[in-house]
């Protein structure tokens, strides 16, 4: 009875003829009927049969596990007469697959080791059920207790043991134990091990770009060693490739894809378009995705991602609308895409789509991006809004969540909400304090960064290079400029670090305004990094604290050849040459920019009735303009009047 078809007539035949089949007809029918969802046609076949054997109980109980009834399943488990190991592993499969059933497995499982009235020995499909429970549960003193078993029971011996193994120990964290017991597979070591050490190496990764690498050695390594990729092993090594943003591995694993017949393999086709989208080759990436078709809705995400992270909103825009259901990927990246190319408009209107389209609560990254948006526009009542909303729906603060709320009411010019906050979180990590100071030094309380950092250091947080760029703003804001150098100085002899662009400009700027531009002078010629237009443009300002328009002249034509398309390095040059009164100089200079620049239009903005109104110097497309500037006139008069009162 190889179809159901088949089935159906001969049980037709054996009732009409008052035939009663056998125990292995019954099993056959009743398996057969819940292979093809008739679990109703194959529980009262079981209850018709006259007989039953221990198959027979676990072609029905295996039918209900099939079938997700793992309530149904366990009733006919309890009720069986006799259970042999395909009955307990059965129940045990069911069990682990399952959400919410891990402690009935774990007891199943203990249930097995102590049963009394049946002989039960546990096999290798027995542990390595348990080892996938373990790694879903992410327990290692479960794994460890059951390797310990495997090898004093010798079910350690095969390959799937050994990819099992494998898998429980990245899954809870414990590469170098993964990595020893696929080192001490010898050869049980097949395809499957391969794969799963190679997506430990990926998970590893991460945190440490090392173990990626040796993914793409153990990839290399397979191929010498006559080993079959398969799509596992591609999607995996793209995977590696993709996080490491190495151009030329994905184009060899393209070029290997393509020789093995897996580029429309819907997994493998989108691992290369993120290869090529993270590598910023969205030609590439435009080729690949129509190649393998556009209803890759993995390919799509990807593209989106690519679009967004290139700052090309129109396509990514355009993929976006094109997606019937969209995922929580497509959404943040259009957040973060609009936020990265300062469409704050955007990101505020994206959030008003996704309020009537989803039916679920954003997720923190989408949250951090509307926060972004509110920082940089500094409107503070959207960015209130949005943090009532994340404690109204009782959303989970994160350390990346609290850095961006802090940000956000610091630049909308709330500090005081910004500190509550900060003493709200129970584990500060260097980000937060790092937030938390920058905003104490962009609201003049250099005393507080000072302390801030003592506490950091004292809580055994290492400072980073950002930490050292909000104690150089403090100090320079305030002229402190001993403290300033003890501070610079501590980056390399102390903690190890090389300073950076940022670092060597607020240092410049410091001796700047403290009227000590000897020092500058001197520091500029120390400098170990090529002077950018950050570090020229710090000495012009210093240059100007101090009236030396001489120095200044010098450095003009390395600065103009840097950044000569930058209108604001003209105002600042032609700035100098006037306070010096060198008025020759300064059209010489203003001379220069006409027709080599473009000086941008000024432009503010106010958060009003629940929108943003954008205005531009000479634009008077706003809806309202004609009343706003009939008020601005009706002001003006006003001033006037009052001004001409006290004269």
């Amino acid at each position: 009875m190889r179809s159901l078809r088949d089935g159906l007539i001969f049980h037709v035949q054996a009732i009409k003829a008052g035939f009663t089949p056998p125990i292995l007809t019954f099993n056959q029918l009743i398996h057969l009927y819940s292979k093809h969802r008739g679990i109703h046609e194959a529980q009262k076949l079981f209850d018709e049969m006259p007989e039953r054997n221990v198959f027979s109980w676990n072609t029905i109980i295996s039918a209900y596990i099939k079938s997700q009834n793992l309530t149904k399943a366990r009733v006919l488990f309890d009720d069986a007469p006799r259970k042999d190991l395909v009955t307990y592993n059965s129940m045990l499969s069911g069990y682990v697959s399952a959400d919410g059933y891990e402690t009935h497995a774990l007891e199943l499982f203990y249930d097995m080791r102590t049963a009394q009235d049946v002989k039960i020995k546990i096999d290798e499909f027995t542990v390595t059920t348990i080892l996938n429970l373990s790694a879903k549960l992410t327990k290692l003193s479960y794994g460890a207790q059951l390797h310990c078993f495997m090898v004093k029971t010798g079910n350690d011996k095969t390959g799937f043991a050994v990819s099992s193994l494998i898998d429980m120990y990245s899954k809870c964290g414990c590469f170098k134990e993964a990595f020893q017991v696929y080192k001490g597979g010898g050869g049980l070591v097949d395809l499957v091990s391969k794969n799963a050490m190679m997506a430990a190496f990926c998970k590893q990764g991460y945190q440490q770009h090392g173990y990626l690498e040796e993914s793409l050695k153990l990839f290399v390594m397979m191929g010498e060693n006559e080993f079959r990729w398969n799509e596992h092993t591609f999607t995996t090594v793209l995977s590696a490739c993709s996080t490491l943003k190495n151009l030329k591995a994905g184009k060899e694993v393209h070029g290997w894809v393509l020789k093995n017949g897996l580029s429309l393999n819907p997994f493998v086709s989108s691992g290369i378009v993120d290869v090529y989208c993270k590598c910023g080759k969205m030609k590439y990436a435009e080729l690949m995705y129509l190649g393998s078709g556009r209803s890759n809705s993995f390919s799509v995400t990807s593209m989106i991602v690519g679009y967004s992270s290139q700052g090309n909103m129109v396509e990514a825009r355009r993929l976006f609308d094109s997606l019937a259901e969209k995922n929580s990927v497509v959404w943040t990246a259009l957040f973060s895409g609009y936020l990265k190319s300062q469409n704050c408009d955007a990101v505020f209107q994206l959030l008003s789509e996704f309020w009537d389209k989803e039916a679920t609560i954003p997720d923190g990254l989408i949250l951090m991006n509307v926060l972004g948006a509110c920082a940089l526009q500094a409107t503070l009542d959207p960015g209130k809004q949005t943090h009532g909303y994340m404690l109204r729906v009782g959303i989970e603060m994160d350390e990346m969540l609290f850095s961006a709320m802090i940000d956000m009411y610091s630049k909308c010019g709330n500090i005081a909400y910004a500190e509550k906050i900060f003493q709200k979180v129970n584990v500060k990590d260097s980000v937060i304090y790092n937030v938390m100071m920058a905003g104490y030094a962009h609201h003049g309380h250099e005393s507080k960064v000072f302390q801030l950092f003592e506490e950091m250091v004292q809580q055994g947080i290492k400072p980073d290079v950002v930490t050292f760029v909000a104690l150089l703003s403090a100090c320079r804001h305030c002229g402190l400029v001993e403290l300033g150098e003890k501070y610079f100085n501590s980056m390399t002899e102390f903690y190890k670090m090389l300073p950076e662009i940022d670092h060597y400009a607020c240092m410049i700027d410091l001796y700047g305004r403290a009227n000590q531009l000897e020092k500058a002078v001197a520091f500029m010629k120390v400098i170990p990094i090529e002077h950018d237009a950050a570090i020229m443009g710090a000495f012009l300002n210093a240059c100007r604290l101090n009236k030396n328009a001489e120095l200044a002249r010098e450095a003009e034509e390395k600065l103009l050849r840097i950044e000569g398309d930058n209108g604001a390095r003209y105002v600042q040059l032609a700035n100098i040459y006037a306070a010096e009164g060198n008025w020759a100089e300064m059209r010489r200079i203003r001379k220069e920019m006409r027709g080599k620049v473009k000086k941008f239009a000024g432009c503010s903005w106010v958060f009003v009735e629940n929108e943003v109104n954008t205005f531009i110097s000479g634009d008077r497309s706003h809806s309202k303009a004609e009343a706003i500037f009939a008020t601005l006139d009706c002001l003006t008069r006003e001033l006037h009047e009052t001004g001409e009162a006290f004269l």
